[in-house]
């Protein structure tokens, strides 16, 4: 694994966009879609690729073996139940990495597994135990951790580290912490517990990303995204925003290759049949339009005056149109594109023009949309 360092730890970034992405509710990944996202994410620089359920079997497992033998410079991880069986499926696939999941909170144990916190002790000891006997890196999946009984909690994390785990996933699996919280949960488990620790947040209340850094900070040396934030319900914390707070907020030195970030949202996008929203956070279009004259004029003179980074990092363009709030800098400014000059009273005249046109078409308007306006004031 490559990884980039907060405070001399070093933080992964592992990616289940295949996995708990695709469990979205209506998204299905076609075999090829799958295997080219895990290449894309490979490109990337992701440390470890969470790509599937192989007790599923079928087209999931195939596909598992599909992308092990591409030989990706990335980890390739395989989920589970902390069942035996489960594993065995995993060990077919021939993946190098495991999560082994079970529930941890009362409400899971008692409705959902109909069991007992002695069983999920149990459970979770002989799955770890039987993974790390064939060689296999483990996750411990601590599902729906944020609800469970801390002392219970920190018990079912020494148990598996106890067992040979690797690491404990911390899953906010209904989405209920916000960053205060998250921090202070993480910190007193890392303080109970040595052990390497995977935020896996998930959106419902639109804090994912910034429960993620919250982890991070309190300790937490694994971020578990999804590209574009895709999950169940709301969905995850988005690959390509933990990303680039992690470079451009927290400092850390960002060995991911962040120009592929738009190619990639575009892909999962398309294949997901969830389109980008204009304003999504990193890779969306509007990240880097500027139509208000005040905000275009000041990009003019200098991006970072409306800018936190450059688009070309994440694969983006800047772009500034014309339209209702647009100023008449931004009009000299598109006209020079045309070669022609705006004397100053032009440019106040074909604002208005612009504005009334703006307003009347419920949008910006094109550049042949201008000239069109121009040639008509100057007959």
């Amino acid at each position: 694994m490559v990884a980039t360092e907060y405070k001399g730890r070093k933080i992964h970034v592992v990616d289940t966009t295949l996995r708990d992405g695709e469990q979205t509710a209506g998204v299905v990944f076609a075999n090829r879609e799958k295997i080219t996202i895990a290449k894309l994410l490979a490109e990337l620089g992701v440390d470890q690729i969470e790509a599937g359920i192989p007790v599923m079997g079928g087209d999931e497992k195939e596909t598992l073996k599909a992308i092990v033998n591409l030989g990706l410079n990335s980890s390739i991880m395989a989920w589970n139940r902390a069942v035996i069986e489960d594993i065995k499926h995993s060990l077919d696939c021939g993946v190098d990495a495991v999560a082994v999941s079970i529930s941890v909170s009362d409400i899971h144990i008692e409705y959902k597994l109909n069991s007992s916190r002695e069983r999920v002790l149990e459970q979770i000891a002989r799955a770890v135990d039987f993974a790390k006997k064939h060689n296999l890196y483990v996750s411990a999946n601590a599902e729906d951790a944020s609800r469970a009984d801390e002392e219970f909690l920190i018990q079912f994390a020494k148990t598996a580290k106890e067992a040979g785990a690797d690491r404990l996933r911390y899953c906010d699996t209904v989405g209920i912490l916000e960053p205060f919280m998250a921090f202070a949960k993480i910190e007193r488990l890392l303080g109970e517990v040595d052990i390497d620790l995977e935020m896996h947040m998930h959106n419902d209340f639109g804090l994912a990303t910034a429960n993620t850094i919250a982890g991070i900070k309190a300790g937490a040396g694994f971020a578990g995204v999804t590209v574009n934030g895709l999950g169940e319900r709301a969905g995850n914390a988005a690959l390509e925003e933990v990303a680039m707070v992690l470079k451009h907020l927290m400092g850390c030195a960002m060995p991911l290759k962040t120009k592929g970030f738009l190619e990639l949202s575009q892909y999962v996008a398309e294949a997901s049949d969830r389109p980008l929203p204009l304003s999504k956070p990193i890779v969306g279009k509007n990240m880097f339009t500027h139509e208000s004259g005040i905000h275009a004029d000041g990009t003019y003179k200098n991006p970072l005056t409306y800018e936190a980074f450059d688009p070309e990092e994440v694969g983006l363009i800047r772009q500034i149109i014309v339209g209702k709030h647009s100023g008449t800098a931004t009009l000299q400014k598109k006209f020079q594109e045309f070669n022609l000059e705006l004397s100053k009273e032009m440019s106040k005249l074909l604002l208005e023009k612009v504005r009334e046109s703006a307003v009347e078409l419920k949008r910006p308007l094109f550049d042949k949309e201008l000239v069109q306006l121009y040639q008509e004031l100057t007959k």
